[in-house]
C-alpha cells in the first residue's frame, strides 16, 4: 500500500521487485535542483538512469510516487538500506545548503509521518550516527531509522539544510504519530 498522499504516479523501471526487507527506516535526499514531481517522474522513467525513489516531492508540495513502498528504489548506493527504506527526494536549491521550500518541507512531515504509521514505524528515531545504521533495540527495532545517503556514497545528500533538521523532522512527525 502506498500513500494517499500523492497526486502524481509515474512508476519507474528502475526498482527490484519486491524489496527483500520490511520498511522500518526513511532515507531523505535533496534533488540539487528545483524540479517538479512530473519532470523528476521523467529523469527516474528513463532506463540507463538506473536511479529512483519512492517518492518525490517538489516546491509546492506536491507528492510524487515513482516506486511502490513494495518495491526497493535505487536511491542510496546501497542496496541493504534500500530494501529496508522508504527512499524521498525533496526538491531543493542546486547549490549548498541545498535549502528546500517550506511547503516542500511540510508536505515532507506528513508523508513521513503516513509512511510511519502504515508501515508500523512507532517512532522516528536520529542520533546522526552513521555506525548505527543496522544495528537493533532489544525489541529487534533499528536503533535509528532514518539514514542519510551521503553515509553510503560521496555526496551532499541530503545537503546540510534538510540534514541540520533531521531532530526536527523525527519530532514533528512523531508529534504527528
Amino acid at each position: 500500500m502506498n500513500s494517499p498522499l500523492v497526486s502524481h504516479t509515474e512508476i519507474s523501471p528502475n526498482r527490484t521487485t519486491p524489496r527483500n526487507h520490511k520498511i522500518d527506516t526513511i532515507t531523505i535526499h535533496c534533488t540539487a535542483g528545483h524540479i517538479n514531481v512530473r519532470a523528476l517522474g521523467k529523469l527516474f522513467s528513463a532506463k540507463g538512469r538506473m536511479a529512483s525513489s519512492n517518492y518525490g516531492i517538489d516546491d509546492l508540495g506536491h507528492i510524487a510516487l515513482y516506486v511502490d513502498e513494495a518495491d526497493r528504489s535505487w536511491c542510496s548506493s546501497n542496496a541493504a538500506n534500500d530494501n529496508r527504506a522508504v527512499t524521498i527526494e525533496v526538491s531543493s536549491d542546486d547549490t549548498a545548503p541545498y535549502a528546500v521550500t517550506d511547503a516542500a518541507f511540510s508536505s515532507l512531515i506528513y508523508l513521513v509521518a503516513d509512511i510511519c504509521k502504515r508501515n508500523g514505524i512507532q517512532k522516528l528515531r536520529w542520533f546522526h550516527d552513521k555506525t548505527l545504521v543496522g544495528k537493533l533495540d532489544n525489541k529487534g527495532e533499528p536503533v535509528q531509522n532514518m539514514t542519510l545517503h551521503k553515509w553510503f556514497k560521496n555526496k551532499a545528500c541530503p545537503g546540510q539544510y534538510l540534514e541540520e533538521r533531521m531532530f526536527e523532522i523525527a519530532a514533528k512527525v512523531n508529534a504527528l504519530l
